[in-house]
């Protein structure tokens, strides 16, 4: 079975983030130049456990009524454990915003009509594009080693309320601005994605709160099973996101994210998850790697 992990909005609960001014341009290394009518295509592979795939979006940059930038991308041919698969015409049709603009704020995309095996990209893509902009929101990155942390905590969901009826993490940020290579032109971003002192993630369960690993636990998932029963898991999430950006005009170059979580799990005979098998250890892995189509 497909495991589909990580999904995080890092402006969600950041509201003071949302309405604060933008630095001005010429200070701002990483700003976005946009284009309208400029079209991208991004490659993506990714392991999520025993799944790999790789997998395209094509985008298109637009402007909304407000005179805010955003690029809209649709996701085709993918590659399954080396086998090409077919996607519904839903998936096909499903149309993915994303923006790096700072006046632009961030929308959850609604994953209920899209297959399964898209979840993971879609929400991956976005957490590249939604860590770049926190840095060019705060506009705190400017040279080489500058550094700050964003305390979020609050809880991100990716559940699609008929598989999955809970999937929650919780993070703080920490970016870096790792290197500035003018004669290349290019920047290299690095964003940690680290479990908050107080997750505010949901968990239904009392045995879900004792700590897994050497935090309090960030991540839960409760799904449903083929037989009526109940999968549930918690335990400890973070992500190493690493990215090279383009200094001419903000656009990302290529990605790469190492998503490993260390989880219990246990089968559950009832949704309270009170009847429950033993919990079993079940770490998790999942890495991702992103490039722009020249």
């Amino acid at each position: 079975m497909i495991k589909v992990l990580a999904v995080i909005l890092p402006t969600c609960g950041g509201s003071n983030l949302l309405v604060a001014q933008a630095p001005p341009d010429e200070q701002n290394v990483l700003l976005r130049r946009y284009r309208e009518g400029e079209k991208l295509t991004y490659y993506m592979k990714g392991i999520n456990e025993n799944w790999h795939y790789e997998i395209q979006a094509d985008g298109i940059v637009k402007k909304d009524s407000t005179g805010t930038y955003f690029e809209e991308y649709g996701w085709s041919n993918l590659i399954s454990n080396s086998q090409k698969a077919a996607l519904s015409s839903a998936s096909l049709d499903f149309r993915q915003q994303l923006s790096l603009d700072p006046h632009h704020n961030p929308a959850f995309p609604n994953l209920s009509q899209v297959d399964s095996r898209l979840i993971g990209p879609i929400t991956d893509l976005m957490t590249f594009y939604a860590d770049l902009w926190l840095a060019i929101k705060t506009g705190k990155l400017a040279h080489p080693g500058d550094h700050f942390h964003f305390k979020s905590g609050t809880r991100n969901s990716w559940a699609d309320g008929a598989h999955v009826l809970i999937g929650e993490d919780a993070i703080d940020f920490d970016l870096t601005l790792k290197d500035v290579n003018r004669p290349d032109n290019t920047a290299t971003l690095v964003v940690r994605h680290v479990p908050p002192e107080r997750p505010e993630i949901r968990l239904p369960a009392d045995w879900m709160r004792k700590p897994v690993a050497d935090t309090a636990n960030n991540w839960v998932k409760v799904q449903r099973t083929k037989n009526g029963k109940y999968l549930a898991a918690v335990g400890k999430e973070t992500f190493d996101v690493q990215m090279k950006l383009s200094l001419a005009d903000g656009k990302i170059l290529s990605g790469s994210m190492d998503n490993p979580v260390e989880t219990i799990e246990r089968e559950c005979e009832d949704a309270a998850l009170t009847r429950c098998s033993d919990p079993r250890p079940h770490p998790i892995r999942r890495q991702i790697e992103i490039s722009l189509g020249r």
